[in-house]
């Protein structure tokens, strides 16, 4: 199931939108770096290509910290 959720970053609200697991494993990406979600969310959101969506872009961190953390 989609869950939508709204950020403040950089001033701006913006919603996003992400499956359960996602979300789970974002809120376990903050707490295993020590920083609030809204910071990972914001530094997402600075890395990202201009061309990708939020949401998008938070599934491939997620992704990219799974694969990490096998290895």
């Amino acid at each position: 199931m989609i869950r939508k959720h709204s950020a403040t970053l950089h001033g701006h609200r913006t919603s996003i939108s992400l499956e359960e697991p996602f979300w789970a494993e974002l809120h376990a990406m903050a707490t295993a770096r020590g920083i609030a979600l809204a910071q990972l969310i914001a530094e997402i959101d600075d890395s990202r290509p201009p061309e990708s969506n939020l949401s998008s872009a938070i599934r491939v961190q997620v992704l990219l910290w799974l694969k990490a953390r096998r290895h």
